[in-house]
């Protein structure tokens, strides 16, 4: 299988040797395949045996509530996986669906034999298994910032948390989201069209400018903590 530079720098296969990455790849049933911008990729109450490395692309992880409303509780990227803790567990029916964001591919990956192995002691295999255990912990604090941003008391405030941590991530003001009016909506649980107007008291206070999802941080003193 071609190695892509999603793989070659994806935290999952980090201290893997690109030379036996494919040995790797095949021991773990690696298959690949793509998906048109709103293809269902995992569905709700599905099981989960593979999890799924994104090589290009985007994922959002919708939460569908009893009347079809749609919340994206998560997003991955090209190089970052998703489904993961599912596919560890084999057992747990998804709460989760997966929806390609624009057209994407993926990679998906027996997680079973990630984590027992491959019996031989293979240096590769225990080094997948560290950086898998590593990407969970990473999922926990990602939830735990999501959080942070929700528990905000105001759409405002909610709305700056999110934007703070995008620019802090991006180490300056200028930064893009891969989020849509809508899905930010969804992803912040909070009304689009109070959204919007958030978005543009805060332009209109010089808070910040924007550009459909890139924004740019004006007055980063005021933003909160």
């Amino acid at each position: 299988m071609e190695i892509t530079p999603a793989m070659a720098v994806s935290p999952l296969f980090r201290g893997i040797p690109t030379e036996e990455l494919n040995t790797l790849l095949d021991c773990m049933g690696a298959a690949r395949r793509r998906y048109r911008r709103g293809e269902l990729i995992l569905r709700r109450g599905d099981l989960a045996q593979r999890l799924g490395l994104v090589l290009s692309g985007a994922v959002h992880i919708v939460r569908e509530d009893f009347w079809g409303n749609r919340t994206i509780v998560g997003l991955a990227e090209s190089g970052e996986v998703f489904a993961e803790s599912y596919a560890c567990l084999g057992s747990e029916p998804l709460e989760v669906s997966a929806l390609a964001a624009v057209e994407t591919e993926v990679l998906f990956l027996d997680a079973g034999r990630a984590v027992a192995g491959c019996g031989r002691g293979c240096a590769a295999h225990a080094q997948l298994s560290r950086n898998l255990l590593a990407l969970l912990a990473g999922r926990n604090l990602a939830l735990t910032r999501k959080m942070g941003h929700m528990a905000r008391r105001t759409t405002r405030d909610k709305v700056l948390s999110f934007l703070s941590a995008q620019a802090l991530r991006a180490g300056g003001p200028a930064f893009d989201i891969p989020l849509d009016r809508q899905q930010l909506a969804d992803y912040l649980a909070v009304d689009r069209s109070a959204l919007s107007a958030v978005l543009s008291r805060l332009r209109d206070e010089r808070v910040l400018e924007f550009h459909k999802n890139h924004f740019r941080l004006l007055r980063p003193e005021q933003l909160p903590e």
